[in-house]
């Protein structure tokens, strides 16, 4: 037992950060459900966490858990609830993941859950229909899930899924299908605040991917405060050291904006390429086309 927990501890310590959110989420999936157990086996209706966890659509229970909204992102209901979001967000994650660097992947994961949740909130207190439908609790990491889908989508139009039975499909395709499910769901009485945080994850997504092209990142703010968090860490692991040498390192933005230049210098290279062919490249064009390569 003590091999298996050292060796999640080290799959979870050495991952990216797409790893670690996918092991947060199983992790407090898996302490609920225990929880759950307990609170059957000796009767304890009240060792109930997802009163704590959910956020509610109410304002007056909001207020009094104002943490909610923040949490409700990484809780699941039942097995295939996080099964299919977890492989989404493995997935789409892994996409985003080749065009932006983890503490984007990780900020966008936030703003977009933060997204769904307040569009869920201001439709359960607006919207005539879902106000008849009564106040509830809301819990899943859709929202933020769907807000790393359509940033991907929007961002590489042209990238593309292997699909089963289907074989490749971009998944700009793909988004707009679960977007139009989710839209056409709006009214249904099968999980509708669900599908109210879906678009309001979505379009966080979409919002980033459009600011982005014109090289503005909003989530530099969570990344700052993300990075806040990691360095209290190393200096809680490195306490104690006798020399300790601080490297000026390239910030998210620098890092985002260069990376975006880079894939405009290639992305204009290769258009050169196939409309006059390899010899019309300059020898500068050249290196940075196999640099390119290589990486």
């Amino acid at each position: 037992m003590s091999d298996i927990l050292d060796n999640i501890k080290r799959r979870f310590n050495s991952g990216n950060v797409l790893i670690k959110f996918i092991f947060i989420n199983i992790g407090l999936f898996i302490a609920i459900q225990a929880l759950y157990v307990i609170a059957t086996l000796f009767r304890l209706e009240s060792l109930n966490p997802l009163q704590f966890l959910a956020v509610p659509s109410q304002m007056n229970t909001l207020l009094s858990r104002f943490w909610t909204p923040f949490t409700y992102m990484f809780v699941h209901a039942g097995f295939f609830h996080i099964l299919f979001n977890m492989l989404w967000l493995y997935w789409f994650g892994n996409i985003f993941l080749s065009y932006f660097n983890g503490r984007t992947l990780g900020s966008l994961y936030v703003i977009g859950g933060l997204g769904g949740a307040l569009l869920y909130i201001i439709a359960f207190n607006t919207i005539p229909y879902y106000l008849d439908l009564g106040h509830g609790v809301m819990i899943g990491a859709s929202a933020s899930v769907m807000a790393i889908v359509m940033a991907a989508a929007f961002y590489r139009k042209d990238a593309t899924l292997n699909l089963f039975l289907f074989g490749r499909v971009k998944i700009i395709y793909i988004a707009l299908i679960v977007f139009v499910i989710d839209f056409f769901s709006l009214s249904s009485e099968s999980n509708p605040g669900g599908h109210v945080a879906h678009i309001g994850g979505a379009i966080v997504g979409y919002l980033f991917a459009m600011q982005y092209k014109k090289g503005k990142d909003f989530t530099l703010p969570i990344s700052r405060f993300l990075d806040r968090i990691a360095n209290l860490f190393k200096k809680r692991k490195y306490k104690g050291a006798h020399k300790v040498v601080y490297k000026k390192t390239e910030t998210d933005y620098d890092y985002n904006y260069r990376k975006n230049q880079e894939s405009k210098k290639i992305d204009a290279i290769l258009d050169k390429l196939k409309q006059s062919g390899y010899n019309s490249l300059t020898s500068e064009e050249k290196r940075q086309l196999f640099d390119a390569g290589k990486k």
